[in-house]
C-alpha cells in the first residue's frame, strides 16, 4: 500500500514538473552548444567531444519530447475544461522550443554525415513546425496578450529552424560544390584589387609585422582549393597561380596561413556561415533580435499587470527562455562580428573606399590577431611498446580480463594510452623543409612526364635511403612492403633506437630536435594507423598492429610479479639477435612486423659504426618520417580531412594542404581546365 502511494506521489510530482524540467534542460543544452560548439575547432581533448556530442544529440530529443508533451496537455485541456492560467503560460513556451530546435549558429552539423541527412531534418522541421502551430491554435480557446505575443516568437523559431535545415542541404556533398562557387563572396575583388593597386607590394613589410594581410592570402587560396573537399579536381594552372603566394614563406607563416584557410572551410561545413553573411540572412537575424527584445518588453509589462494568475516558477522559467534566446542571439552576433569572415568584409569595403592602409592598422580584439588559436596545434601520440608493457601488476591483469570480457578494451585504450605533443615551431620547420625539398624536386621534373611527378608523390622513405647511399646495405622496409607494415616496423625500430641510445649516449643527446621530432612523428603516425584508419591509404593496418602487439608480448614474456624493472630492462629481449630465419622469410615482404623492426633497428644502429654521427643518424630517421607523413597526407581522401576539422584539426590535414598549394597533390590534372575564380 505504501509502495503504491509513493509511486502515485512520484507520478503526480513528475506530471506537474515534467514540462518545466524538459524546457529547462533544453535551454541548458542550447547554452552548452552555444559556448562550446565553436571551441571544438581548436580543442581536441576528449572531454569536449563527449560534451558537445552528448549535448548535440540530446538537444533535439529533449526539445521534441517537451513540444510533444505540450501538445498532449493542450489536447487534454481542450477535452476537459478551459485551460488553467499555468497551462496558458506553458503553451507560450512552444515557440521557444522551436527556436531551440533551430540550434546555435556556431554548430549546425556535428559531423559531415549530418549534412547528408538534410532530407530527414527537413521532414523533422515540417513536423515540429506543425506541432508548434497546433499548440498555438489550440490556445485560441482563451485569447489574451500571450496569444498575440506568440506570433513573433513562432516566426523567429520558424526562421531559426528553417535556416538550420537549409544549411544542412547547402552543405551536403551534392550541393556543396555549387554552394562554394555560387555563394556571395564576403570579400569580392579583394585579391584582384590588391594585384592591380600593388597593395601586396606596398604594405608587405608593415602588414607582415602586424600579421593581418595573411587573411587576404588565405581567402585567395580558399576560393581555389575549397573545391577539393568536394572531390573535384584542379588544373595544374591553379597551382601555378597559388605557388607564388605560398612559396618561400617562413614555416610558421605557412602553417598559420593554412590554419586560417581550414578555419574558413570549417565554417562552411559545420556552421550557419552560409546564411549569416548573406544579405537575407543578416536581415533575418536583425528581425529575430528585434522580435526577441519586443517579446521581452511586452511580456514584462503583461506580467506586471497580470502576475497573480501564474505560478512564480512558470514566470521565472518564461523569463529564462526569453533571456536565453536574447543572450544566444547576442552571442551569435559577437561571434560573427569578430571573426575572420567579418574582417574580410571590413577589408573589402575599406579597399573600395581606398582606406585599407588605415583600416588595417585598427586594433582588433585579441582573438582576431595572428595569435588566434584556429586549431588545437597538437598531435596525438600512441606508442606500441608502451601499450604492450602497460602496467604488469596483478591488478592490471585482473582488470584486463574484465575489460576483454566486457568487450571494451579497444574503447578504453583510446583514452588510457593516448598522450599529446604540441606542434611547435621546430616541428613545423622540419616538416616544411621536407615539403619544400619535394616541391623543388618537382620543379626540376618535366611536366609532360607524369611518371616523374608520381615518383615524387610516392616517396615514403625510400628517397631518403637512396639519398644517403644506403639502398645497397640492407632492407629498409620503405617501398619494399605495404605502407602499414612500414609504419609499424619504423615505429618499433625508432623506439628501440631511442631507448638504446638513451643507455649509450644519455638523455642529454636525445634532447636534440631530430631525435625528439622523430619519436613524435613516429607516435603520431601510429596513432593515425590505429585510431584513424580511414585516413591512411592501407586498410590492413589494424590487423597488422594487433599481430605486432601479440608478437611483442610473446617476445617480452612479461611477468606480473616483476614490477621493479625499468623500461630498458623490459625491452632488453628485443635488442638481442634473432634466431636464424629460413631462407624464404628473409624477403622483407614475408617477415613479420617485429622481425622486420628488429632487423631495421640493427641496420640503423650499424650506420654509426660506419662513420655516421649520432645527429646524422637521427636526421635521416626524421627525414624518413617526414616523407611518410607527406605520403599519408596526399593519399588521404579530402572528406576524411574535412571530418577531422570538427575534432580539433589534424596535423595531417595541414600538411596535405601545404603540399597541395605547392603543386604536390594527386587531384591536379594536366588535361583538366578549371574554372577561373578571381576573388
Amino acid at each position: 500500500m505504501d509502495k503504491q502511494l509513493f509511486t502515485e506521489m512520484v507520478r503526480k510530482l513528475w506530471n506537474a514538473w515534467e514540462i518545466r524540467v524538459l524546457v529547462l534542460i533544453s535551454l541548458s543544452l542550447q547554452i552548452i552548444l552555444n559556448f562550446f560548439g565553436s571551441r571544438r575547432k581548436y580543442i581536441a581533448r576528449s572531454w569536449i567531444k563527449i560534451l558537445v556530442w552528448s549535448s548535440y544529440l540530446a538537444a533535439d530529443w529533449v526539445a521534441t519530447v517537451a513540444l510533444g508533451n505540450l501538445a498532449t496537455n493542450v489536447q487534454g485541456n481542450c477535452e476537459n475544461s478551459s485551460p488553467s492560467a499555468s497551462h496558458e503560460l506553458q503553451e507560450f513556451w512552444a515557440p521557444f522550443l522551436l527556436f531551440h530546435l533551430g540550434g546555435p549558429d556556431a554548430i549546425t552539423a556535428y559531423s559531415l554525415e549530418d549534412n547528408e541527412l538534410w532530407l530527414r531534418h527537413f521532414l523533422q522541421f515540417v513536423v515540429q513546425l506543425g506541432v508548434t502551430i497546433y499548440v498555438y491554435v489550440q490556445s485560441w480557446s482563451n485569447i489574451n496578450a500571450l496569444t498575440f505575443l506568440s506570433i513573433p516568437m513562432i516566426i523567429v523559431g520558424f526562421i531559426k529552424y528553417g535556416e538550420r535545415t537549409w544549411v544542412f542541404w547547402s552543405s551536403s556533398t551534392e550541393r556543396l560544390r555549387d554552394t562554394l562557387l555560387a555563394i556571395v563572396d564576403p570579400s569580392p575583388g579583394i585579391v584582384k584589387f590588391c594585384m592591380q593597386a600593388g597593395l601586396h607590394q606596398d604594405i608587405e613589410n608593415q602588414e607582415q609585422k602586424e600579421g593581418k594581410h595573411e587573411l587576404l592570402d588565405a581567402h585567395f587560396l580558399f576560393k581555389r582549393f575549397s573545391r577539393l573537399f568536394t572531390g573535384l579536381m584542379l588544373s595544374k594552372g591553379e597551382a601555378q597561380k597559388t605557388i607564388p603566394y605560398f612559396y618561400k614563406k617562413p614555416a610558421k607563416e605557412a602553417f598559420n596561413l593554412v590554419a586560417i584557410e581550414l578555419g574558413l572551410m570549417y565554417d562552411f561545413l559545420f556552421t550557419k556561415l552560409i546564411v549569416v553573411y548573406h544579405r537575407l540572412g543578416l536581415f533575418l537575424h536583425y528581425f529575430n533580435f528585434l522580435a526577441i527584445v519586443t517579446t521581452l518588453v511586452v511580456f514584462s509589462i503583461f506580467i506586471h499587470i497580470n502576475s497573480y494568475p501564474y505560478y512564480l516558477t512558470d514566470i521565472c522559467i518564461t523569463y529564462c527562455l526569453i533571456l536565453g534566446a536574447f543572450v544566444m542571439e547576442i552571442f551569435a552576433f559577437v561571434h560573427y562580428s569578430f571573426n575572420d569572415w567579418a574582417k574580410l568584409i571590413v577589408l573589402s569595403f575599406s579597399m573600395k573606399a581606398k582606406t585599407y592602409k588605415y583600416v588595417a592598422r585598427i586594433p582588433f580584439p585579441s582573438f582576431l590577431s595572428a595569435n588566434q588559436k584556429r586549431w588545437s596545434m597538437s598531435m596525438r601520440q600512441f606508442n606500441l611498446l608502451n601499450f604492450c608493457i602497460k602496467d604488469i601488476s596483478t591488478m592490471y591483469r585482473y582488470i584486463n580480463r574484465v575489460e576483454k570480457l566486457l568487450g571494451i578494451l579497444n574503447w578504453l585504450e583510446k583514452f588510457q594510452y593516448l598522450t599529446w605533443e604540441d606542434v611547435n615551431p621546430d616541428l613545423q620547420e622540419i616538416i616544411y623543409r621536407g615539403i619544400i625539398n619535394a616541391h623543388e624536386d618537382n620543379l626540376r621534373t618535366d611536366p609532360r612526364l607524369g611518371d616523374s611527378e608520381k615518383k615524387i608523390l610516392a616517396r615514403r622513405g625510400d628517397h631518403v635511403i637512396k639519398k644517403n647511399n644506403l639502398d645497397e646495405e640492407g632492407n629498409w622496409y620503405t617501398s619494399q612492403c605495404d605502407f602499414d607494415k612500414s609504419i609499424l616496423a619504423w615505429h618499433i625500430a625508432t623506439d628501440l633506437c631511442y631507448c638504446d641510445d638513451s643507455t649509450k649516449h644519455g638523455e642529454a643527446d636525445l634532447n636534440s630536435i631530430n631525435s625528439k621530432t622523430s619519436r613524435c612523428l613516429s607516435n603520431y603516425m601510429l596513432y593515425l594507423l590505429v585510431f584513424c584508419p580511414t585516413m591512411m591509404s592501407s586498410g590492413n593496418g589494424e590487423l597488422r598492429y594487433r599481430n605486432a602487439c601479440d608478437e611483442v608480448m610473446r617476445e617480452l614474456k612479461l611477468d606480473p610479479k616483476d614490477t621493479t624493472k625499468t623500461r630498458s630492462e623490459i625491452l632488453k629481449p628485443l635488442f638481442e639477435e634473432e634466431p636464424q630465419q629460413p631462407a624464404h622469410v628473409i624477403d622483407p615482404r614475408y617477415k613479420t612486423v617485429l622481425s622486420s623492426a628488429r632487423s631495421l633497428f640493427r641496420s640503423l644502429q650499424n650506420v654509426e659504426s660506419n662513420g655516421w654521427s649520432f645527429d646524422k643518424k637521427w636526421e635521416m630517421i626524421c627525414e624518413v618520417w617526414v616523407e611518410m607523413l607527406g605520403y599519408a597526407a596526399i593519399h588521404c581522401r579530402w572528406r576524411e580531412h574535412g571530418q577531422r576539422l570538427a575534432k580539433g584539426g589534424e596535423l595531417l590535414t595541414h600538411v596535405c594542404l601545404i603540399m597541395t598549394h605547392l603543386g604536390l597533390k594527386a587531384q591536379y590534372d594536366y588535361d583538366y581546365i578549371a574554372l577561373d575564380i578571381e576573388g
